[in-house]
């Protein structure tokens, strides 16, 4: 039996769900990848996105357990109307090759002809049983990314602090952003238009200073932490900036987000010193963190030599999947 779960989910519903992507993770993942907190599964699942609405589903066991789930993105803000992500589709390790997988897919794809959405993307781990699933369904591999990592101590004894160019300097922050820098704080994300794509057909946002806060936000509200480091001009407006999202409070492993640098200020350093800033920043306010883990695009030569340069080290290779309905 499929089921779409509560709005919000019951502390069952959370509890059934969480047992099969930590059951899965187990399986699927390298033992140093740490497990997803039960508080962060229940931040994704209760708490929607600022630009798109979620579909939970779960396929339910006679014991009332859940044998898989899946959540669908709709995004529901321009340019994307007309596509979706599919965030998580995972089957318990103890049911696989039963069908529970294609029920699953089967009820999605329902759902996205029904909202009208002519394609669908999805990021996964190459070599592993969720590969072979998309593949015989007709994903295609659109964008090959690699997952890193990043010890925060050996960075930070390997490397030495970064100084920025001559009319620049540092700031950092927690959650959303000053309100005086938020409107050029969307601009140097509006400058990640450039960055390998895949040439998939959902597009990257126009930022202004609301979605740059909602987006913050909705990090604190599921229970994480948003922390970002920037460099600023002399008129005070931000022209590069890197983040990290911990999960939650007491995350282990961070998660690295954007870094962008306006192009005006590109080939001077900047972007590579903003990220070795933040090992400063998250040894100083968040010294828990042992590790920032990140993807990035195979093809994106500028970024993997910033991020060897600063220790990352490869970890598994996943890819960007799309599927044309």
């Amino acid at each position: 039996m499929l089921i779409r779960l509560g709005n919000p989910p019951s502390d069952a519903e959370i509890d059934a769900w969480h047992a099969v992507v930590s059951a899965a993770h187990v399986r699927d993942l390298p033992a140093a990848v740490a497990e997803p907190s039960r508080s962060e599964t229940a931040g994704r699942l209760r708490v929607p996105p600022w630009n798109g609405r979620e579909v939970h589903l779960a396929a339910v066991a006679e014991d009332g357990s859940y044998e898989g789930v899946a959540s669908l993105l709709l995004w529901t803000e321009p340019p994307n109307l007309h596509t979706a992500y599919l965030h998580k589709l995972v089957v318990d390790p103890g049911v696989r090759r039963g069908g529970v997988g294609a029920r699953l897919w089967g009820a999605i794809r329902e759902q996205l002809l029904a909202e009208g959405r002519t394609s669908v993307s999805t990021r996964l781990e190459l070599g592993g049983a969720g590969e072979a699933f998309v593949d015989s369904l007709g994903f295609v591999k659109m964008l090959p990314l690699t997952r890193y990592v990043q010890r925060v101590e050996h960075a930070l004894q390997d490397t030495s602090p970064l100084s920025l160019p001559e009319g620049l300097r540092f700031a950092h922050w927690s959650g959303v952003a000053p309100d005086a820098l938020a409107d050029s704080l969307a601009e140097v994300h509006n400058a990640l238009v450039d960055a390998p794509s895949g040439d998939l057909a959902a597009r990257p946002v126009r930022w202004d200073a609301r979605s740059v806060r909602s987006a913050a936000r909705l990090v604190e509200d599921r229970g994480g932490v948003l922390v970002t480091v920037a460099a600023l001009d002399t008129a005070d407006a931000v022209v590069a900036c890197t983040e990290a999202v911990l999960h939650t409070r007491d995350d282990t492993r961070a998660a690295q987000g954007d870094t962008s640098v306006l192009p005006a200020h590109r080939g001077r350093g900047v972007g590579r010193a903003v990220k070795r800033h933040l090992l400063d920043v998250l040894r100083d306010e968040h010294p828990g963190v042992r590790e920032i883990a990140t993807s990035v695009a195979d093809e994106n030569g500028a970024m993997l030599a910033v991020n060897e340069s600063l220790g990352y080290r490869r970890e598994r290779p996943a890819g960007l999947f799309e599927m044309k309905l």
